[in-house]
């Protein structure tokens, strides 16, 4: 497998734009790695907030689909690079990071992790699009070239939360 590409640095406000409450609608690929587009849809509702002086934020999410979720991000001052970490509730695992930052209004986040028992590269990409929109993309790559995107989601800020 082709190394991870370095991880972009970022700066310890690139998370205020997501911090309140959302409305999410999501679309997860059924079947990963069968070049399937067959997606399964939902919605969500998510909550961020900031942690320690805003080195660390929590966002906590409920899923339509009877499962709940939390990222966990921390901001390293000395590297200016975040680190998410998640955790769900079908599985009470803190699974291993992504690390990056953004440039402008997009963000990119790698790390590694497994699929079904497979070594897999991880990639988050973040996308800020204005005040109330915001999106987070989720691929998957086997050999660090191709990239599989799995999972969408579409955010919209709960005004008068």
């Amino acid at each position: 497998m082709k190394p991870l590409p370095p991880a972009p640095t970022g700066d310890v406000h690139d998370f205020d734009f997501f911090l309140g409450e959302w409305t999410c609608h999501n679309r997860r690929l059924k079947n990963r790695w069968a070049g399937s587009d067959d997606w399964d849809t939902f919605s969500s509702k998510a909550r961020c907030r900031p942690h320690l002086g805003g080195v660390a934020n929590v966002e906590e999410a409920e899923f339509d689909r009877g499962f709940s979720g939390m990222a966990v991000r921390l901001f390293d001052l000395r590297q200016r690079r975040w680190s998410i970490y998640w955790i769900d509730s079908r599985g009470g695992v803190l699974l291993p990071p992504v690390h990056g930052g953004f440039t402008g209004d997009e963000g990119v986040f790698y790390g590694e992790d497994t699929d079904d028992g497979r070594p897999v590269q991880v990639q988050f990409r973040w996308t800020r699009q204005g005040a109330d929109r915001a999106r987070w993309e989720q691929a998957f790559s086997l050999d660090g070239e191709t990239w599989e995107t799995n999972w969408v989601m579409e955010f919209t800020r709960a005004h008068g939360a």
